[in-house]
């Protein structure tokens, strides 16, 4: 039974990596999984057991997309990105704007709106498309462990072990934004190995080239819609404290956004991503009954913490970051445990080698492919070991040192 239930689980990534026969990314893990019951490789009492905790996760999914979407529709990032263009810091400011995106709107809403923006920026300052286009996907990775909204990883975590924002901060706040600066530096040193051979050129102060069209400012774009952004993150932070989801601040955000641009986003809601992550959520709670994990995530101090990190990034890596943290959580302890972080940083962090390692990082090649710039698995990989891998060791360096802090 327990090899029936690995076949599982690897046939629903194949399944919602490859898309066969073109279905869409949910089919395999809803059906798998309803296989799964059918031949009791789970029951239905442990489906339940196992879907439980990733409600609220997937509420906030379904709400932040449409957040983001909504913001998009004010304006808000036209004219961010309007603001960088118009300053010598350009590569530098969308950075910024990327990781700031992704730590309060979540990865995936930071993808899917900021790559098309990125690549028509990049062709306004006459660099390849690729080079600007890879940051919202490497911000993904490198700022998706700022807060529990970050990254859909960090909400289960969340449910399963109660821990908060401000313990987010406290263990991966650090470690985050020493990735980003780390990953900027690297990035910013193989602009030809992101880019192409065609970028060349003091890359970090790009400006538009020839007579270019005024794009009118709209400051009541600005204003409102950092306001907006500004109440979603105090809600976020202080909300749970009083009981409020982090769902329920997203949903209070839309709803104000609707009035205000008076369009309601309605088909861009992730139903999908939302049936992948449950489907696979099925999967890897049986899949983990029978597997003998319990030794990779023993113990405490330097060597665990490096062991746990390197577990869950090869997972992420091999079978996507989600079923790799649903397969890690009922081996890290309970709340607030030390062995949580660096399983958090190897999931969110780690995925960066391989484009099937997080279903960010799909989402961002699917936008690329439908802008005209398709990027190949190696071309990904070489980016990989060049910006995010030194990004990664670098931010595990800063979460060991912390660790005494913390008693771990």
């Amino acid at each position: 039974m327990t090899a029936l239930r690995l076949v599982l689980l690897a046939l629903a990534v194949l399944g919602a990596v490859l898309r066969p026969y073109r279905l869409p990314a949910f089919a395999a893990p809803v059906l798998l999984s309803v296989l799964a019951l059918a031949t009791g490789a789970t029951s239905w009492q442990r489906a339940g057991h196992d879907l439980r905790p990733l409600v609220d996760p997937l509420a906030f999914l379904l709400a932040a997309i449409p957040l983001a979407v909504l913001l998009d529709r004010l304006g808000y990032f036209e004219q961010l990105a309007e603001l960088a263009e118009q300053r010598r810091g350009l590569v530098a400011g969308l950075w910024t704007l990327a990781a700031a995106t992704v730590a309060v709107l979540n990865l995936d809403a930071a993808v899917v709106l900021l790559t098309p923006l990125y690549v028509r920026v990049a062709r306004k300052v006459h660099v390849p498309a690729r080079y600007l286009g890879f940051q919202p996907v490497i911000l993904a990775l490198l700022a998706s462990s700022f807060l529990p909204v970050s990254n859909l990883t960090n909400l289960i975590a969340v449910a399963r072990t109660g821990v908060g924002p401000v313990a987010f901060v406290e263990h991966l706040g650090l470690p985050g934004a020493v990735a980003c600066i780390v990953g900027y530096w690297c990035y910013r040193a193989s602009a030809k190995a992101v880019g192409g051979d065609d970028v060349a050129g003091p890359v970090g102060a790009l400006r538009p080239q020839g007579a270019q069209p005024e794009v009118p400012r709209d400051s009541r774009a600005i204003l409102v819609g950092s306001a907006v952004v500004a109440m979603v993150l105090v809600g976020f932070v202080l909300g749970p404290s009083f009981g409020i989801r982090e769902w329920m601040v997203a949903l209070g955000a839309d709803a104000v956004l609707v009035a205000l641009v008076r369009s309601a986003p309605l088909d861009r809601i992730p139903w999908g991503t939302a049936l992948v992550a449950a489907g696979l959520g099925v999967l890897a709670g049986a899949a983990v009954q029978g597997l003998p994990l319990a030794s990779l995530f023993h113990g405490g101090g330097v060597l665990a913490t490096l062991r746990i990190a390197g577990a869950t990034a090869a997972g992420a890596n091999v079978v996507n970051n989600l079923p790799a943290l649903l397969v890690s959580l009922p081996f890290v302890g309970a709340h607030g445990s030390c062995r949580l972080w660096p399983a958090l940083l190897g999931v969110n962090l780690g995925p960066s080698l391989l484009v099937t390692g997080s279903l960010a990082s799909l989402l961002w090649a699917e936008s690329m492919r439908n802008l005209g710039e398709p990027v190949h698995a190696a071309q990904f990989l070489k980016v990989g070991l060049r910006v995010g891998l030194p990004a990664t060791v670098a931010a595990l360096a800063v979460l060991v040192a912390m660790a005494p802090l913390f008693g771990c």
